[in-house]
Formats: structure tokens, C-alpha cells, sequence
């Protein structure tokens, strides 16, 4: 009896650990992981200050590909670092929260990252530069059934690719 409690044991470590881990977190799909990111967030031409300094995501409300005056001025960011850094292409991320289906989740990420691109656009940055994908609902940051998830993953995330212009 005490080997099966002990195993059971290492199963509720073992699926507790497991909670904190996000194989869809944006930080590290984009590159933009912990290692050096300190000495490389100082420099205005580097992936890590646009991440963290200008803001790689913007956020929606429910139902919404509408960009809040708040997600205009991340974008704005991002588009003057974009003409100081001509040599960087850029992949905007749409995603949904876990609300809906699949379909309609994918189709309202692309909307919101048409929504961003288009922004972006209309700011200067030329259009060849910008790629746009839809998850949906399938990567989210936050993985609960309240709002305060929900929340973060409402969004559109602009990932950095460098020389791949011309």
C-alpha cells in the first residue's frame, strides 16, 4: 500500500509542475526568451527592446477586431521602430480567447491581424513587409475560465524576422 501512495504522489508532482508550462508562450515562440534579454532590451534596434520596450502585442475586447486607442499607439510604436529597422519583416499573430469555436476563433484572430497590418499600413510600413496567421483560440497565454485570461488572449503579437526584406 505504501508504494501505491508513493507513486501517486510522484503522479500529483509530476501534474503540478506540468500546470506552469505553456508550450504556446509568445516570449518564447518569438524569441524574446530570458537569456541576454537584459543587455539586448537597452538597444533601441534590438528584438528584445521592441518586445519590451515598444510592445509586441495589442489586445481586444470580446468579439472585437477593433483596435482601442491604447492598441493604435502600441502599433504607432511599432511602426517607427519598423522604419528605423528597415531590415526586419514582421508576422502578426492573430488569437482568440478560449469562448466559441474553433472556426469562428480563427476567423476573428485573422481579423484581428488584418486589423493590426492594416494599421501598420497606414503608418507607412510597406505591406510586403508583413505577413499575418490566425490561431485562433489554439495558443492561448492563460489557460482558465474567467475573464482575466480571457483578457490576455485577446490579442495580436508582431514577430520580429531579420533580413529577410529585398
Amino acid at each position: 500500500m505504501s508504494g501505491l501512495k508513493l507513486a501517486l504522489a510522484a503522479v500529483a508532482v509530476l501534474g503540478l509542475s506540468a500546470c506552469g508550462t505553456n508550450p504556446w508562450n509568445d516570449d518564447l515562440n518569438s524569441g524574446g526568451g530570458s537569456a541576454g534579454a537584459g543587455a539586448d532590451a537597452l538597444d533601441p534596434a534590438s528584438p528584445a527592446y521592441f518586445q519590451q520596450t515598444v510592445g509586441d502585442r495589442v489586445l481586444f475586447a470580446v468579439d472585437q477586431s477593433n483596435l482601442s486607442p491604447a492598441a493604435q499607439a502600441t502599433l504607432q510604436g511599432q511602426a517607427q521602430w519598423l522604419a528605423r529597422n528597415s531590415d526586419y519583416v514582421v508576422t502578426i499573430e492573430g488569437h482568440a480567447d478560449e469562448q466559441g469555436t474553433r472556426e469562428y476563433n480563427l476567423g476573428l484572430g485573422a481579423k484581428r491581424a488584418n486589423a493590426a497590418r492594416e494599421y501598420l499600413i497606414s503608418q507607412g510600413v510597406a505591406g510586403s513587409r508583413i505577413k499575418v496567421v490566425s490561431f485562433g483560440k489554439e495558443r492561448p497565454l492563460e489557460i482558465c475560465s474567467d475573464e482575466t485570461c480571457y483578457s490576455k488572449n485577446r490579442r495580436a503579437v508582431t514577430v520580429l524576422a531579420g533580413g529577410l526584406t529585398g
